[in-house]
């Protein structure tokens, strides 16, 4: 992957536990990894995680992906990103927001979701961008109001990329407008190309994709890896998303068999296919070549989930990191 930047991403190794992070981000770094990223839902904060990665590992770029627009506002987004921005003055941070889901924005944090996302999403990076600028802002929207608000962190020429994430097509085409970058997750590699072309449609926003990987042994990883992917099956974004890759068999009995009270089914109906699609389970070098397969499919930036599915978490989270990057 020596030609390639690559990135690892904590989002997959919560189990480890925040006191974790300054080894991962270490090994990363003398691995040969460019970026350390990390989400943010009911876990880590995602930019306390980041300092700490940040000052244990200073020359890795660093992300988010993704932080939900609904739960913090442009203005406190703006802030935390500056802040990083300012303890790592030489790296690139990635300010990758999203949607999110109903459960994580409404259930679990109290905001409202909304039924408007592209329209909101689209204010979000143009207020976001305005608040960066350093300059004094104000500004009347559907969704933020924001008066005389000018950010108090001082910053050089450098500032924080945004990157959204996104799924389906209006989505990708406008963070092809409006973003540095479009983060793709849970994407097949021969879905990649088709997503592409819809960024391209808005713009020429870097690609970059969260590639899921373990150095595993399939039989005790397998039930994990259905567990995940049912998960995300339910979620109509990501439904929608997976039948286009070539998965709308698994997917309506997925949502058949759970409408019909059989969760055990629907988890089950979750092909082998399917898991090594997106879930992928193997040996060191299938990782490599795993992971390789998204830069021939026109990823810029691929990021490693490495999935911690083994006997060890730790042990096998670090041989799967080692697998991909190294040839």
């Amino acid at each position: 992957m020596a030609s390639t930047p690559l990135g690892v991403t904590f989002a997959g190794l919560a189990a480890l536990g925040p006191a974790a992070v300054p080894r991962i981000a270490v090994l990363a770094e003398d691995l040969g990894y460019q970026s350390f990223w990390t989400a943010e839902a009911n876990g880590t904060d995602a930019f306390t995680l980041l300092a700490a990665a940040t000052v244990a590992a200073p020359s890795l770029d660093l992300g988010t992906g993704i932080v939900p627009m609904q739960i913090r506002s442009p203005s406190l987004t703006a802030m935390s990103a500056a802040t990083l921005q300012a303890l790592a003055p030489n790296r690139t941070v990635n300010l990758g927001v999203g949607v999110s889901t109903p459960v994580v924005a409404g259930s679990w944090h109290g905001a409202q979701y909304g039924n408007r996302p592209i329209a909101q999403m689209r204010e979000y990076l143009t207020l976001l961008r305005e608040l960066l600028s350093g300059e004094s802002v104000t500004f009347e929207g559907d969704f933020w109001s924001v008066r005389k608000f000018r950010l108090a962190v001082r910053l050089d020429d450098k500032r924080p990329q945004l990157v959204v994430a996104a799924l389906n097509p209006q989505m990708l085409r406008l963070a092809g407008e409006l973003a540095d970058g479009v983060l793709l997750n849970y994407i097949p590699a021969n879905h990649v190309a088709a997503s592409v072309d819809k960024v391209r449609a808005g713009g020429p926003a870097k690609i970059l994709a969260y590639v899921h990987a373990g150095v595993c042994d399939f039989e005790r990883a397998a039930p994990s890896a259905r567990r995940d992917i049912f998960g995300y099956a339910m979620a109509d974004g990501y439904a929608r998303m997976f039948s286009q890759a070539g998965f709308a068999n698994e997917v309506d009995e997925i949502r058949d068999r759970y409408a019909a009270g059989d969760r055990a089914g629907a988890v089950a109906a979750i092909s082998n296919e399917m898991i090594q699609a997106i879930d992928f389970i193997g040996n060191a070098a299938e990782v490599h070549e795993f992971v390789r397969t998204y830069v021939d499919a026109g990823v810029d930036h691929p990021i490693l989930m490495a999935l911690p599915w083994g006997e060890n978490r730790l042990e096998t989270a670090e041989a799967t990191m080692i697998a991909a990057i190294q040839s």
